[in-house]
């Protein structure tokens, strides 16, 4: 018998070679070629036959675009990541680490669709039945409507959806399942790229909205060729350590409402709940004022959230001292560092700087500069800022404080959540007072250190 023919697939474009590589040759990634299974080309009378015939082409100014129905889950900070609700129709790719809480999640949203009398299918490849009963059992859900396919064979799947014809269909997950067509292994860069191109002209042509649980990789992306987030309409990310009990979604692509959408959830014995205020889970309760502790207004899609930014600043005890970040952009402490040496006379050269964002969130906007700052002056000094305060605003080279999006909207919410004082950039100060607030406005870093000073 005839030995398979091998070749080499590259994880991040699909792209092959007949030997391995330590750089692929076509997008230049390092360390991304895996062996796969040669697959022979179907013939090309098949391959084109879908191809027969010319398309219409249409006038762009003549198509009327009309605002797709959404169907809500019932999880309110679900559908706020998705944009409102599933769309008829639309694929969901939702990636995150192993036990983090992707089908529990999925199984509450069928759950609660099920309830409403809407068909939905669960497809497990990576449990049985019975395993998913425990869970519906653990999580006290209604077990009627909801229908389970313990199946990871790609043409029997198809199948059963063009039989059943759900509203929503869950894939569980997506490098569980195999196609007969190809001959190599599920989880394969081959298998991956057919099998989701499969359920995606699917879910397109029946109106079937799918939803693809993925795996990740040690770095945290998601496993499988980059084309897999190409080709489906919305991009989950589940964010969070799994030994904490709070866990984030976030949107990295959606084609059908806005990205960078935040969804907070506390995980319970019951499943996934909730938190209707999220920025209590990122403020710490101190009993008495500490120094190295600032709070900054950071905006997630459309949600203003409070987190606390704390700094640790102490003497260096070797000869480069020590530069980390927990939550944040790393590289922008070191420019950040010299920025405060250069314009307001600080010098940290000599110390270890450590800042992180209390309770597990990233932030990775710019507006986060003035209160990372904050709070490394407020360590470095040992003095406590004044409580009561938040802070937002980017820091550029030349020492100006340059303003954030939306900072109405970020005052507001510290108003609300009974902040009295807010030090933010100059183009972001109101016209009109926002009542229970005091709004200090700059726009250099030097009045920064002069306002610490006389607060």
């Amino acid at each position: 018998m005839a030995k398979a023919k091998s070749v080499f697939s590259c994880t991040e474009c699909g792209a092959t070679s007949p030997k391995w590589q330590g750089q692929c040759p076509g997008c230049g990634q390092w360390n991304t070629l895996v062996e796969a299974v040669a697959e022979t080309a179907p013939a090309a009378g098949n391959r084109y036959a879908s191809l027969a015939g010319a398309g219409r082409i249409q006038n762009l100014a003549e198509i009327r675009p009309r605002d797709e129905p959404r169907q809500p889950t019932g999880i309110e900070e679900f559908d706020r990541v998705l944009g409102g609700g599933i769309v008829s129709g639309g694929v969901v790719l939702i990636g995150g680490d192993p036990g983090i809480g992707k089908s529990t999640l999925l199984l509450q949203a069928l759950s609660r669709l099920a309830e409403a009398g809407q068909p939905v299918l669960y497809v497990s490849g990576e449990e049985s039945g019975e395993q998913v009963a425990l869970r519906a059992q653990r999580l006290q859900l209604a077990p009627a409507g909801l229908r389970l396919l313990p199946e990871i064979n790609l043409e029997k799947i198809v199948a059963t959806l063009q039989k059943e014809r759900p509203l929503v269909a869950v894939i569980d997950s997506i490098q569980t399942i195999y196609s007969e067509a190809l001959q190599s292994a599920p989880g394969s860069v081959a298998q991956v790229r057919e099998c989701a191109a499969q359920l995606t002209r699917l879910a397109k042509q029946s109106g079937t909205a799918i939803v693809l649980v993925g795996h990740v990789t040690k770095e945290g992306a998601l496993a499988g060729p980059r084309v897999l987030e190409h080709i489906v309409d919305t991009v989950l990310y589940f964010e969070g350590d799994t030994h904490s009990s709070f866990r984030l979604i976030r949107a990295f692509k959606n084609r059908f409402g806005a990205v960078n959408e935040l969804g907070v959830f506390a995980m319970t014995d019951k499943g996934l709940r909730g938190v209707s205020n999220p920025s209590a889970l990122f403020l710490s309760q101190h009993a008495q004022e500490v120094s190295g502790s600032c709070v900054m207004v950071t905006q997630e899609g459309t949600r203003p959230l409070l987190v606390e930014i704390q700094a640790l600043v102490d003497s260096a005890h070797s000869p480069s001292p020590r530069r980390l970040t927990v939550g944040l952009e790393g590289t922008r402490l070191a420019m950040l560092l010299a920025v405060l040496h250069r314009h307001a006379g600080i010098v940290c050269f000599d110390q270890d700087v450590f800042v992180n964002a209390v309770g597990g969130v990233r932030i990775q906007e710019p507006a986060a500069d003035l209160a990372v700052l904050l709070a490394i002056v407020s360590s470095l000094r040992n003095k406590p800022l004044p409580a009561k305060m938040a802070v937002f605003g980017e820091v550029g080279l030349v020492g100006e404080i340059r303003p954030a999006p939306r900072g109405q909207e970020r005052l507001r919410e510290a108003a609300k959540l009974g902040f009295t004082r807010a030090l933010v950039p100059k183009a972001n100060a109101p016209k009109q007072q926002i009542p229970g607030i005091e709004v200090i406005a700059l726009d250099r870093v030097e009045q920064v250190v002069e306002v610490l000073r006389s607060l």
